[in-house]
């Protein structure tokens, strides 16, 4: 079971998320909090395995929330839920340490696996808002040389490990996919953050996104 803590300024949106992730009884709202600002309080009495934050709220945003919640030690991951697509929200909650960014209009199944992903360890950027709005950056920015240069330093199973990274897999989902120990997989992640020079695994995607080595259709789990 999952536990998770929702962070909304609007009660209907809490009460539909919670109804939403509790289907199937494969994730547990243990507690909801009006504002950005109530969140530290919360996970301190309820150590939840992930929060879900919305961006926008009146006293508090969800980024200086993330931020804040961040800065602790053994803080819980965030992810963040939001109605827009906007540029500049991805990366500043990617910035705050946010470990994923989904839409709340996403389907049910959608918002449950994100939700157990990010729990789990993972990151999870949703492939509608990563392939629209990375895909429009690179059409304005071309691709850096050096991002193949890096890419090039990958070994082959490191590579393997980076698509599955990618499609939202955890530690032992990736070890299990290509017939190695956990361990080893651990070993394989930690080199792909030092070679890519990503402080976790949300910004790894975002580099094999924006590099071109992973495509719109691999992000976020949806297979190609």
């Amino acid at each position: 079971m999952t536990k998770v803590i929702i962070v909304d300024d609007q009660a209907l949106v809490r009460i539909g998320l919670k109804r939403i992730l509790t289907h199937q009884d494969r994730v547990q709202v243990i507690a909801e909090c009006e504002d950005g600002d109530e969140v530290e309080e919360a996970v301190s009495l309820h150590r939840p395995d992930a929060v879900l934050m919305d961006v926008r709220m009146k006293r508090m945003d969800g980024i200086e929330a993330t931020r804040a919640l961040a800065a602790r030690a053994a803080a819980p991951p965030v992810m963040m839920l939001t109605t827009f697509d906007d540029e500049q929200i991805l990366w500043a909650a990617l910035d705050a340490g946010a470990a994923g960014f989904g839409l709340k209009d996403a389907s049910a199944d959608e918002l449950i696996r994100a939700t157990r992903v990010v729990a789990g360890g993972g990151a999870w950027i949703d492939p509608e808002v990563a392939g629209r709005l990375i895909a429009g950056q690179r059409r304005l920015m071309p691709g850096d040389p050096t991002e193949a240069k890096v890419i090039a330093t990958l070994t082959e199973r490191e590579r393997e490990v980076l698509v599955l990274m990618a499609k939202g897999c955890l530690n032992g989902e990736i070890a299990a996919l290509l017939g190695v120990d956990e361990a080893t997989v651990k070993t394989h992640v930690s080199n792909l953050l030092g070679k890519l020079g990503a402080r976790d695994r949300a910004a790894a995607i975002v580099f094999a996104y924006e590099s071109g080595f992973v495509s719109t259709g691999l992000v976020g789990g949806t297979s190609t």
